[in-house]
């Protein structure tokens, strides 16, 4: 048995993983057999390729076969081969699933960084058992890429269109592309252009509108260059000088004509009969409104005048509308990106009233049109809108669905139904949706913090085959969505690397989207993976430059990855913030967690039941340790003895909170403060904030005294003197008498939002604050939330009991050597 020592760097900046190949020389049998796969002739070359076993250093003997073609059956047709190299990988055969055994399996990485693992392995052996790929004829694979490029073919026109072919009353509310017409000769249209300049200025509109009907019917081929006939242009200037002539169906007729001919939507006819429709909309009924509205969209012509007018006209007669009218309308709606406010209340109830009549394609499609309007509508209407879907999702279309998922995300629904019922549909569709559907999938899990490892297996699975067809926007979301998740799919190497990859190739785009990058990249952090290359071009001050200029607030995003980088990666040589973006957000973070995260009740509660157990403010700390990752935290000191130290020297902060909150700062609250005794009281008076946790604490639970870390001690704590020359009013100086080697403590008040959607599995960004936190020497102790809150509403003693078993556990201390 030979053995080779490899170490290769992994994608992840500043790790390294060794481990053991070992060639095993011996005919394996029964389950153990590899899968034979078929390889692209392409992408194969002339000898051999073996299978081969690498054995880790590790008792449960995870096993990697090397197949080069596994993932790579699924790309653009115009790609060159050697692109696909970010999808060929280390990996057991998660494509077939004909094996006898589930093999549990190690993704080492790339295919690029795995090629000298490859080349180090021994020659093969005559006994060593080889499989030979079956070869794919050239037709076969090219059907086969054609078939996986019509699939992920996305029409941003048509597709949304799809509901209009499930009634034939929207036949006369829409343009259908679909209806039969019956082609004209070329020599009927040549005689037809050719009497145009002859007879010009004779023509009635009757005439006209017949002369664009017929034209219109030319064969495709002829259409472009019509466009550039002079004859046609004659034919248009007809049109114009007639507009007020027509009657409104041969202007709508006309219009029609126009989408056939893709007449382009700056040209002077659609000028005119956009003003003319605008004049005339009061005398048309809504069928032909809509109708008008749905042909501007073919054309791709923006009609913001149009619109507003026919929204009035809808938001008088909304009474009137019937199912497929409502139904386009809130397709206009959508497709002309306008949400009017005064309509969409009225048509909340148009959508209970037809809720249960509507096809699922048309509650997709209502869905896409409110998504798109940016269209905020009640709780009550969207959980009624998921209780149907969630009743008939294994009848619905991907598409719809997708839609639905859209409006679910935005609005911030969690309907536990339609997620569970999700679960349960989504993934045997994963692997025949296209990467955009299959993009807004996970993205809807990932806003509604929602983890079904069902759903994102099947992605990850998926993905990689499909990488080459994600935009930079699928590429960032997918990244984002993941580590949002902190989810660790079974091929994580070869997904993420294949992902990374893709970024790199779309870089371009960034140029226009640099919301994409920093997306994809804090995704990455968030499972400690930090690409070096396109971490260096978005820390570059021409990268910030752009951000700056964003329509988003991206400085955010830019001051987490910036300072995430700082501590995680100490090697890193490239491009970095600056120090005033670094103060500039700071202060922005930190005044935004004065106002909204340090008063909240929950936190507000904590600190002051800490101060009071510890002995005064001086003992905790309020505040953001790190605050790229904004949120806040309780700081805490703890000697090895498990005594606090006294560390929090600003407390003219905390004189400024109290006075915030209306309390007066007297002597004797100040007393009561650091001392934990006040002046004026008798020792009758047991409620006091310092003597209060003793007293309290000799009443705790008996189940908590074995966790005690010892008594509370606080008169003895701190060396209190007074500066020369100040007021006998001012406040102490409070100078520890010693600091010995101890602990910090990062105490975190988490709430729901920390964690995946009813689970107490923490999302990305509070795994990376954790493990930064760690990283930094603080150990970190939470009050979750499912035991925090419920205390609020409980007696002080029994607060005060959990905080004390929480801070005083003998096991944080240990944590200190």
């Amino acid at each position: 048995m030979a053995t080779v020592l490899i170490r290769r760097r992994f994608p992840r900046l500043s790790r390294v993983t060794t481990f053991l190949t070992t060639a095993k020389c011996k005919a394996e049998s029964g389950s153990n057999e590899s899968k034979q796969e078929k390889e692209n002739p392409e992408t194969s070359n002339s000898r051999s390729e073996s299978t081969a076993t690498i054995q880790l250093l590790d008792p449960l003997d995870y096993r990697v076969s090397y197949n080069p073609s596994a993932y790579g059956k699924s790309r653009a047709a115009s790609q060159p081969s050697a692109a696909r190299s970010c999808s060929q990988a280390l990996t057991d055969d998660s494509t077939s699933t004909g094996t006898s055994q589930v093999q549990r399996t190690f993704t080492a990485t790339s295919a690029r960084a795995l090629l000298p693992v490859r080349n180090a392995l021994p020659k093969p052996k005559p006994h060593l058992k080889q499989t030979i790929p079956a070869q794919l004829s050239a037709a076969q694979t090219k059907k086969k890429e054609a078939e996986m490029e019509k699939a992920e073919m996305h029409d941003s026109k048509e597709d949304p269109r799809i509901f209009q072919q499930g009634r034939p009353e929207y036949r006369s509310l829409s343009y259908d592309k679909f209806e039969p017409i019956e082609t004209l000769p070329s020599e009927e249209g040549d005689s037809i252009l050719h009497s145009i300049p002859i007879s010009k200025g004779s023509h009635s509109p009757g005439t006209i509108t017949d002369y664009f009907c017929k034209l219109s019917r030319l064969p495709v081929e002829r259409h472009a260059e019509l466009m550039i006939d002079h004859r046609f242009n004659t034919l248009c200037c007809c049109a114009i000088e007639n507009i007020q002539s027509f009657s409104t169906s041969e202007l709508i007729d006309i219009l029609k004509a126009c989408v056939r001919l893709v007449v382009p939507p700056t040209h002077p006819v659609l000028n005119a009969c956009e003003n003319e429709f605008c004049r005339r909309v009061w005398d048309m009924n809504l069928d032909q409104l809509l109708l008008v509205a749905d042909c501007w969209r073919c054309l791709g012509r923006s009609v913001p005048s149009y619109l507003s007018i026919l929204f009035s006209y809808a938001n008088m007669h909304w009474k009137e509308l019937t199912l497929p009218q409502f139904v386009q309308l809130v397709y206009i709606i959508g497709e002309g990106r306008k949400s009017p406010a005064d309509l969409m209340q009225k048509l909340e109830s148009v959508i209970l009233k037809y809720l249960d009549s509507c096809t699922l394609e048309e509650v997709g499609a209502i869905c896409l049109g409110l998504f798109k309007s940016i269209s905020g509508i009640s709780d009550h209407v969207m959980r009624k809108i998921a209780d149907r879907v969630s009743l008939d999702m294994e009848d619905m279309g991907t598409y719809a669905l997708v839609n639905v998922l859209k409006m679910l995300r935005y609005t911030r629904m969690d309907h536990l139904p339609l997620l569970r019922k999700l679960g349960k549909v989504v993934p045997a569709r994963i692997p025949t949706t296209n990467i955009q559907g299959i993009m807004h999938i996970t993205l809807s899990c990932s806003s509604l913090h929602y983890y079904d490892e069902g759903i994102l297996a099947a992605v990850a699975t998926s993905l990689p085959s499909k990488v080459t067809y994600c935009r930079s926007k699928d590429a960032a979301k997918f990244l984002w969505s993941f580590g949002c998740l902190d989810y660790e799919p079974p091929n994580e190497e070869e997904f993420y690397s294949s992902l990374i990859e893709q970024m790199l190739r779309k870089r371009h785009e960034f140029e226009k989207f640099p919301e994409h990058l920093l997306t994809g990249l804090l995704g990455l952090a968030f499972v400690k993976r930090f690409p070096e290359e396109l971490i260096d071009y978005a820390l570059r001050d021409e990268f910030v430059h752009k951000v700056r200029g964003s329509k988003y607030e991206l400085r955010k995003d830019l001051f987490t990855l910036g300072k995430s980088v700082e501590i995680e990666c100490p090697g890193y040589q490239g491009s970095r913030l600056s120090p005033q973006l670094y103060e500039e957000m700071t202060e922005i973070v930190l005044n935004f967690a004065e106002q909204e995260i340090f008063v909240r009740p929950e936190i507000v509660e904590a600190v002051s039941l800490l101060r009071s157990m510890l002995g005064g403010p001086e003992y905790v700390k309020n505040h953001m340790i790190l605050p790229h990752t904004r949120s806040s935290d309780l700081e805490v000191h703890l000697a090895m003895d498990g005594h606090p130290i006294p560390f929090n020297s600003s407390n003219t902060v905390a004189d400024k909170k109290l006075k915030d909150i209306g309390v007066s700062l007297t002597d004797d609250l100040m007393a009561q403060l650091i001392k934990g005794k006040s002046n004026s009281q008798t020792p009758a008076e047991v409620e006091t904030e310092a003597a209060a946790p003793r007293q309290e604490w000799n009443k705790a639970p008996t189940p908590c005294a074995s966790f005690l870390g010892g008594p509370i001690i606080t008169d003895t704590r701190l060396q209190i003197t007074t500066p020369s020359g100040s007021c006998p009013g001012a406040s102490p100086s409070l100078v520890p008498l010693q600091q010995p080697q101890g602990v910090k403590l990062a105490i975190q008040v988490s709430n729901r939002n920390h964690y995946c959607y009813l689970s107490k599995r923490l999302l990305g960004l509070h795994c990376l604050k954790r493990r930064q936190l760690k990283q930094l020497g603080y150990v970190v102790v939470e009050l979750p939330f499912w035991e925090w809150f419920p205390l609020l509403k409980r007696t002080r003693l029994e607060k005060l009991s959990y905080l004390h078993y929480k801070v005083f556990n003998p096991v944080l201390l240990s944590k200190a050597g």
